[in-house]
């Protein structure tokens, strides 16, 4: 199923969410190689993308092979957003997306990313400057409400709409839930019925049975993949496959996965640094050995070596076996 935002066709209606000190260039590349219609820049806040942060910059790298991607901006003052998007446009960016969901401590103190929707002039006034600044297209992230007495994301969803975003993802739970509790899929239902822009479900979509039960009580157009990518970036395609063709691939076999592996950590060495991409690098790592045998050891083992080099031998040393066992 494909999904328009604007002038945008996606090749289908699959996202990668935003994640901070996940979803960088490495990662997005990764998953987009396995099928994922839109992959998504961490949260740059917009006033240190203005400032043009060496940090912030390699943030928003662009590359033609992740085209379609969306650059997510975070920030409280209308202008600074705005010229932070046109910068993000002129970088070759496909899509502005505006961060009103994050429920970070340090982002929403600064009343920044959830703590807008206790705004709803504010967070217009920004959607507004924004939409204003640029010619691609504007999109909205939000939480359903800052609490459970305040859920207004169908009020800020006809805001947006009124201002000229092009789409909205709603993540199912509001700023208070941070990430407990199960995402209320239905209430994302009560967003898509608001307003006549594509809505995109987002929330604890972990297998392809969320992934079809989402969509049957949402009435979602689209769905975005957060925390069910850690380890399995192949996830999103696959859902996006189901999608297409009912069709539920298998996971790669670990062979294929030490190949995903070793490629994720050749490119983020590549683009951090020998260093700094080891570091980066240790909770993937971790993520993808979870739930095998020895996985605790090895991680032990990895995360305390500090020679970037000796990393891919020390993973191999442990996916090897586990491929040899299996094949016997």
């Amino acid at each position: 199923m494909t999904y328009t935002i604007g002038p945008v066709k996606l090749d289908n209606n699959v996202m990668l969410a935003p994640m901070a000190g996940v979803t960088d260039m490495p990662y997005r590349r990764l998953v987009k190689s396995f099928g994922v219609g839109l992959v998504v820049s961490e949260m740059i806040a917009s006033r240190a993308m203005i400032r043009a942060s060496k940090k912030t910059m390699r943030m928003s790298t662009l590359c033609a092979d992740e085209f379609p991607m969306a650059v997510q901006l975070a920030g409280t003052d209308p202008q600074v957003v705005a010229e932070a998007a046109k910068m993000n446009e002129d970088r070759g960016a496909a899509i502005i997306d505006l961060n009103m969901g994050c429920p970070a401590k340090k982002v929403v103190n600064g009343y920044s990313g959830s703590a807008l929707m206790k705004d709803e002039c504010l967070a217009g006034a920004i959607m507004e400057a924004a939409v204003k600044s640029v010619s691609t297209p504007v999109t909205l992230k939000m939480r359903t409400g800052w609490d459970d007495d305040n859920r207004n994301a169908p009020n800020l969803a006809r805001i947006a709409q009124e201002c000229g975003i092009q789409s909205i993802v709603v993540h199912g739970r509001t700023r208070q839930q941070m990430y407990k509790g199960h995402a209320d899929w239905d209430f994302i239902g009560e967003v898509k019925a608001a307003v006549k822009l594509p809505v995109t479900g987002n929330g604890d979509v972990n297998t392809y049975d969320d992934a079809a039960e989402m969509f049957k009580r949402s009435g979602a157009d689209g769905v975005m993949i957060g925390r069910g990518s850690y380890g399995r970036p192949w996830f999103p395609g696959q859902v996006a496959h189901f999608l297409k063709t009912g069709e539920r691939l298998p996971d790669p076999g670990l062979e294929q996965k030490l190949d995903v592996i070793l490629r994720h950590y050749d490119a983020m060495l590549t683009h951090y640094g020998s260093v700094m991409g080891m570091r980066n690098m240790r909770k993937h790592l971790g993520w993808y050995s979870k739930g095998l045998p020895s996985s605790a050891e090895f991680r032990s083992i990895v995360f305390a070596c500090d020679e970037p080099e000796r990393v891919p031998d020390l993973i191999r040393a442990f996916f090897e076996p586990l491929i040899e066992r299996k094949a016997a």
